[in-house]
């Protein structure tokens, strides 16, 4: 078995801005996105079996569609302000169609399908435990980037991710890469 999602990838150019933000909310107590790691989640699909690889990315090849321009600006928190548990840069473009488009051809795979209203977002940071003069200054922080902007780029492709979790964070691999 292996753990998976659907992902889209950041333009590399995008990285050092994100190492920048990233320097901004170094505190005690949040757990940061190595930048080069960033990414929007289309679908988190969980462990899957390797055989279910290909049909999965054959079935993801059939979606519909097209390429689109995107934009990385803004950053934001789960579940709120006042409780903090994921900062995240926003992202504006046709990722709600995209998000559906792949529930639609998942379906047949049986994945649970996700909850709640899907918000196009790249993760950041997670927050473990934030005292309340940290949190008050991170507040201030967050709300003197709420209006950054990384710029545009088209996304043309999503990719099939395995996540490997190891002590040190994540390691990420790509084992398939579909154009829109």
């Amino acid at each position: 078995m292996i753990r998976t999602f659907i992902a889209v990838e950041l333009p590399h150019d995008m990285t050092e801005a994100i190492r920048t933000i990233q320097q901004e909310m170094d505190f005690k107590g949040l757990k940061l996105v190595e930048p080069d790691l960033v990414h929007l989640t289309m679908k988190f699909l969980g462990d899957i079996p390797e055989s279910q690889v290909e049909p999965i990315s054959q079935a993801l090849a059939g979606i519909d569609c097209p390429p689109f321009p995107a934009m990385i600006a803004g950053v934001g928190v789960f579940p709120k302000p006042a409780y903090m548990k994921v900062i995240w840069l926003g992202a504006r473009g046709e990722f709600e169609h995209l998000h559906g488009e792949v529930e639609r051809t998942l379906k047949e795979f049986r994945f649970k399908k996700d909850r709640g209203k899907f918000t196009a977002h790249a993760t950041l940071a997670r927050v473990r435990h934030l005292d309340e003069p940290t949190k008050e200054h991170l507040a201030q922080v967050l709300t003197g980037l709420q209006d950054v902007d990384l710029g545009e780029f088209t996304v043309e492709h999503i990719t099939v991710k395995k996540s490997t979790l190891t002590p040190r964070g994540p390691i990420y691999e790509t084992l398939k890469k579909i154009p829109l």
